[in-house]
């Protein structure tokens, strides 16, 4: 590989495109769902392009905060900021150009609000949530704030409002991340230790409260996802669709948290991959159908 393509795939790394893509989705999302008659494919593209930039930026930065314990974790060490291949300076720069850029394109060509919504998120993520990873088990709960803000930068630049549909896409990005995140650190719970980070796996090492929670929250998931339908989001067809798949994530949940292994984390990790993308799915196009 030349330099210069090492250099373009360390800069990709550091964007994090795989693991944004969902976030651009969710943007999607909210902007169809409060489209209006006047609405315009125009303002929708730079809408995402300009939340592209806004998470490409921050996951740089994030990567910036993190690039000590990053070195310290088996699946974070060749990142391109704990191998030198990038210095933090550079990565710095590259985030932070891109995140200005994002919001300056959601104020100019969407909505003001949307690009305040996006510039919540991106502090949220990198100034509240990143430090507070070794602090506090809580910071898992912190991370879903600017975790579940995509869908409302969508509804924002639709609307220019932040009406409650907007916080019920919200609510439901929310809630589902919490087994998300849970099943992500029991599996990876060695790592964050060693690491320093206190998560809820690494303090309480037996993982009951995290099965605990793990189905506590996806029990609260199953009515937050049903709010599309009683607000008239969608209709009765999307509530099925959220039933069966919010049952199918609560009895994952279920296993997981009365055996606590790595299969059984692993098998809840990928239902909740899979659980967004359907849900968003049956949510658009029950949304369609109506009109």
């Amino acid at each position: 590989m030349s330099a210069r393509a090492s250099a373009w795939s360390d800069y990709v790394q550091l964007a994090k495109p795989r693991l944004n893509f969902l976030i651009v989705v969710s943007t999607l999302v909210g902007y169809y769902l409060g489209m209006a008659e006047d609405s315009t494919w125009a303002v929708l593209v730079h809408t995402l392009v300009g939340t592209t930039l806004v998470a490409f930026g921050s996951s740089a930065l994030n990567q910036v905060w993190e690039k000590d314990t990053d070195k310290l974790m088996h699946r974070t060490r060749t990142r391109p900021l704990p191998d030198a291949r990038v210095t933090p300076r550079q990565a710095t720069w590259f985030g932070a150009l891109l995140s200005l850029t994002g919001l300056a394109e959601l104020w100019i060509f969407a909505t003001p609000l949307s690009s305040m919504v996006a510039c919540a998120t991106l502090l949220s993520y990198v100034v509240w949530y990143t430090p507070l990873k070794l602090k506090t088990s809580l910071s898992t709960i912190a991370g879903a704030v600017p975790g579940a803000l995509p869908p409302l930068i969508g509804w924002a630049a639709a609307t220019s409002s932040l009406s409650l549909p907007g916080w019920v896409l919200f609510g439901i990005m929310f809630f589902w991340q919490m087994p998300h995140f849970l099943a992500i650190a029991w599996m990876y719970r060695d790592d964050y230790a060693r690491a320093g980070m206190p998560l809820l796996p690494v303090i309480e090492p037996d993982g009951r409260s995290t099965g605990r929670q793990a189905v506590l929250y996806a029990a609260t998931t199953i009515p937050v996802s049903l709010l599309p339908t009683l607000i008239g989001l969608a209709g009765p067809r999307y509530l099925v669709v959220a039933l069966v798949l919010g049952a199918i994530v609560l009895w994952l949940s279920a296993e997981f948290a009365a055996t606590r292994t790595h299969a059984t984390a692993r098998r809840l990790f990928f239902a909740t991959i899979i659980y967004l993308p359907l849900l968003w799915t049956a949510l658009v196009a029950d949304h369609a159908s109506r009109g």
